[in-house]
C-alpha cells in the first residue's frame, strides 16, 4: 500500500474541517430554531454569550490538561477583535429586526465581496477572472434562494452596513491573528473567548430587552427548554472552534462562499421537517446554481493564479512562550 502523500493528508484535514463546521453549524440552528418557536427563548445576544461561556470553559479544560499551549496575543488587538466580533453580533440582531428577510439575505450575501475587498486591499490578493465569476456565480444562486420580498429603510440599512463590514473584518481578523501570531484556533479561542462571553453576557439581557421587550432573567425556565439551551450551548463549541479552524486553514472568502452550502442544507433539512412549502421550483434551480458555483470556485481558486498573494508576506511574532503552530498548513504564496 503506498503511503499517503502530505497532499492528501492536507486534502482529507480540510474536507474534515468543513465537515465539522457544516455539521456543527447546520445542527445549531436547528436546536436554536427550535428553542426559540417552540419554547420562546428570543434572548439571541444572551444566548450568544452562554455559548461563549461554554467555550471558555473549554479552552480552559483544554489549557489544564495540556492541549492548549501558552501563547501571546497583544490587548490592543484583542480589543479590536472583540469589538468587531462583538458589533457583528449585535448588528445582525438589529439587522434583521429593522430590515425585510429578503434585504437581511440580501446584506449576508453582500459579505462576500467585502471580504474579498479586504483582502485584496490588506492582504495584496489577486483572483483570477474564473475565481471571480464562480463567487458571482454562488452569490446569485444563493440570492435566488433566500431573497424574496425586499424592502429597506435608512435604519435599517445602517444596521445592516455595520453588519456586513463588522462581520467581515471579524472573519479577516482570525485569519490576520492565526498567522501573525502563529495562533492555533484553540489559542485564539482562548484569547477571545473570555472576553466576549463577559461582554456579550452585560450587554446581551439589555440588547435583548430592546428587541423582544422581554427579559431573560422572566423567561419561564424548564427542564426542556433548559436542556435545550444547554444542547445549543455545546454544539456552539464546536461551531466556534470550527470556524477559527477553517479561517485559519482557508481565508475569510473561502470560508464566506463554501459556508453557503449550509444555507443549502438548512433549507434542504426544512423541507423535510417542515413540508414542502419552503421548496418550490425557483429556489432548487437556486440550490443546483449556488452548488455548481461552490464547485467551480473550489477548482479556480486552486488552480495556479486563482487566488494568489502578490508580493506581500505577512510579519509575524515570536511567541514569549510554547507557541503553538497555526492550524493551517498553506504556502504563504497562496491565500
Amino acid at each position: 500500500m503506498a503511503p499517503v502523500s502530505k497532499a492528501d493528508k492536507k486534502t482529507a484535514a480540510d474536507a474534515a474541517a468543513w465537515m465539522f463546521n457544516v455539521v456543527t453549524s447546520v445542527g445549531i440552528i436547528i436546536v436554536n430554531k427550535a428553542l426559540m418557536a417552540t419554547y420562546g427563548y428570543s434572548f439571541a445576544t444572551t444566548l450568544t454569550g452562554l455559548h461563549f461561556a461554554f467555550t471558555t470553559f473549554m479552552t480552559i479544560v483544554l489549557r489544564c490538561l495540556g492541549y492548549i499551549q501558552p501563547s501571546h496575543l497583544p490587548f490592543a488587538e484583542l480589543l479590536r477583535f472583540i469589538l468587531f466580533a462583538n458589533f457583528s453580533i449585535v448588528g445582525m440582531n438589529v439587522s434583521l429586526m429593522w430590515n425585510s428577510v429578503g434585504f437581511y439575505q440580501i446584506a449576508k450575501l453582500s459579505m462576500i465581496p467585502v471580504s474579498c475587498l479586504l483582502e485584496m486591499v490588506l492582504d495584496k490578493i489577486r483572483y483570477s477572472r474564473d475565481t471571480k465569476l464562480s463567487i458571482g456565480l454562488v452569490l446569485v444562486g444563493v440570492g435566488v434562494c433566500t431573497v424574496t420580498d425586499v424592502s429597506v429603510n435608512s435604519k435599517g440599512f445602517l444596521a445592516a452596513f455595520i453588519a456586513v463590514w463588522s462581520t467581515s473584518l471579524q472573519q479577516y481578523y482570525v485569519h490576520y491573528l492565526q498567522r501573525k501570531y502563529s495562533l492555533s484556533s484553540f489559542n485564539l479561542l482562548g484569547h477571545t473567548a473570555p472576553a466576549q462571553a463577559a461582554t456579550l453576557l452585560v450587554v446581551g439581557p439589555f440588547l435583548d430587552y430592546w428587541l423582544t421587550e422581554k427579559r431573560v432573567d422572566m423567561y419561564d425556565y424548564n427542564l426542556v427548554s433548559v436542556l435545550f439551551i444547554t444542547l445549543s450551548c455545546t454544539i456552539a463549541i464546536g461551531t466556534n472552534l470550527s470556524q477559527f479552524i477553517c479561517i485559519g486553514r482557508f481565508t475569510a472568502v473561502s470560508f464566506q462562499v463554501l459556508g453557503h452550502m449550509k444555507t443549502i442544507l438548512v433549507l434542504v433539512m426544512g423541507f423535510f421537517f417542515f413540508g414542502r412549502e419552503g421548496l418550490n421550483l425557483h429556489v432548487v434551480i437556486g440550490m443546483v446554481i449556488a452548488v455548481l458555483g461552490m464547485i467551480w470556485y473550489g477548482n479556480a481558486s486552486s488552480k495556479p493564479g486563482g487566488k494568489e498573494r502578490r508580493s506581500y508576506s505577512l510579519p509575524t511574532t515570536r511567541q514569549q512562550k510554547l507557541g503553538a503552530a497555526p492550524d493551517s498548513d498553506d504556502n504563504e504564496d497562496k491565500a
